[in-house]
């Protein structure tokens, strides 16, 4: 990312000499000659440091930082100052400014200053774009994730959603199915007709049958009125079979015939039951090892796999951790009545670097604990669960087996950079790789 910085100065030479250093440290400039011809720049570019000197003429330093910090509260202001108006500058950073420096100017410190007000002005761009893609009304607002798999997935729910097929969606325990589930249904034409949602790992054989099909009264002990089923229920909509891997072959059968007759008798009754219902199913397990176990059904399985969703652990998507983060840490304030900007940088590293086996809903949990935990305005390592804390302290990288050479050297890459602090001259020694080299990596990966 390469920033733009205006110089604000009447004085040529003072103007266009920073102007040239900051040339050499590879950043855009713009030359402003007064305030007033630095609001004209403002409107026309997208400026993210303005350097300004304090007294000018048309319009003053002071007056420029008034209208900045109304107009454009995000841009950092540094000013320029004599040894005669210190006092003056320090009331300026009351009204704003991020720091200032005083003539002659130190250009090893100017530098620095520069650098530390850009850092600042890129942390804000990052979590504002996070805000923004947070915010933004898009077809999938209940489910979070930007990485290319979770954009993939989106596109098959797109595909997916307007037609009648069976939908199997697959992945780790915690990585949102359910969430996969409601995005197909909600952009069906079965929306405005019924969702019934069964997670079949909680109930026994005997109750999830009369729970999916219904019973008669006086079909077993209990049973002492009619019950209607969640397929009946269900129909002209779509039912959810959380956990579909758990159920017996004997339910197994019944839900067979309904994928292929529509049909089924309640518990303990004759009448056949006639039902127009799309079933959308998950599971943890490998289907195709219980098949291979006699555990279930092949037929069943290829009517129910019509269309796989396999959702990836969030270890493999890393890039979603972010928004992920940004999205619970907004709703836990707010219900806990808490004002928490964030997270300091060794606690954000360690949510990343963290393998998260429990997967999102892992992740959930932590930023919950942490913002209870947290007693300042900012999250830092102390507030976090302990086995997160104690896995940041082992210097290593985890790469999953079956990872492609690409990914792993992206993760390589970002983890070492995590490493160094951002410090890409270290990186590039660690890695044993060439500065630019390093550069053209961050750039390929997509790694700022």
């Amino acid at each position: 990312m390469k920033f733009n910085v205006m110089v604000v100065d009447d004085e040529k030479n003072i103007r266009e000499g920073l102007g040239k250093a900051l040339e050499m440290d590879n950043y855009s400039v713009y030359l402003a000659a007064d305030g007033s011809e630095a609001v004209d720049l403002l409107q026309e570019n997208d400026i993210d440091l303005i350097i300004s000197d304090l007294i000018m003429p048309k319009m003053s330093g002071e007056e420029l930082l008034s209208k900045v910090s109304v107009e454009c509260p995000t841009i950092p202001v540094i000013i320029l100052t004599a040894h005669g108006t210190i006092e003056t500058a320090v009331n300026a950073m009351r009204n704003g400014a991020y720091d200032f420096v005083t003539k002659p100017i130190n250009l090893d410190r100017f530098s620095l200053l520069v650098k530390r007000a850009l850092s600042n002005r890129k942390l804000v761009l990052q979590h504002r774009a996070l805000q923004e893609e947070l915010e933004r009304k898009s077809q999938f607002s209940n489910i979070i994730g930007r990485s290319e798999a979770m954009k993939k997935i989106f596109e098959v729910i797109s595909q997916v959603a307007p037609t009648k097929a069976s939908v199997l969606i697959t992945g780790d325990s915690g990585v949102g199915k359910e969430l996969v589930a409601d995005a197909i249904h909600y952009h069906s034409p079965r929306k405005d007709k019924p969702f019934i949602k069964v997670h079949c790992a909680a109930l026994t054989e005997t109750l999830l049958e009369s729970e999916l099909f219904g019973h008669e009264k006086g079909a077993f002990t209990g049973a002492f009125a009619k019950k209607r089923g969640r397929f009946e229920l269900a129909h002209g909509g779509t039912i959810f079979l959380d956990e579909i891997g758990e159920i017996n072959q004997n339910i197994q059968i019944k839900i067979l015939r309904v994928l292929q007759e529509k049909q089924f008798e309640r518990v303990g009754g004759e009448e056949t039951v006639t039902v127009n219902v799309r079933i959308i199913s998950a599971t943890n397990k490998d289907l195709t090892e219980e098949i291979r176990e006699g555990r279930f059904r092949e037929d069943l399985f290829y009517r129910l796999n019509v269309v796989n969703i396999k959702i990836p652990p969030l270890r493999e998507r890393k890039d979603d951790i972010p928004l992920l983060v940004t999205s619970f840490l907004k709703e836990f304030a707010r219900e806990n009545n808490k004002t928490i900007e964030g997270f300091d940088t060794k606690a954000r590293q360690a949510l990343f670097s963290y393998s998260w086996p429990g997967n999102i809903r892992e992740l959930r949990n932590c930023i919950e604990s942490a913002v209870v935990m947290c007693k300042s305005n900012l999250i830092t390592m102390e507030d976090l669960p302990e086995n997160i804390r104690q896995d940041s302290d082992k210097d290593f990288i985890k790469l999953e087996l079956g990872i492609s050479m690409p990914d792993a050297e992206k993760e390589i890459i970002r983890s070492t950079l995590h490493f160094v602090n951002g410090n890409k001259s270290k990186a590039a020694q660690i890695l044993g790789i060439g500065r630019k080299t390093l550069h053209r990596k961050v750039e390929e990966y997509k790694l700022e």
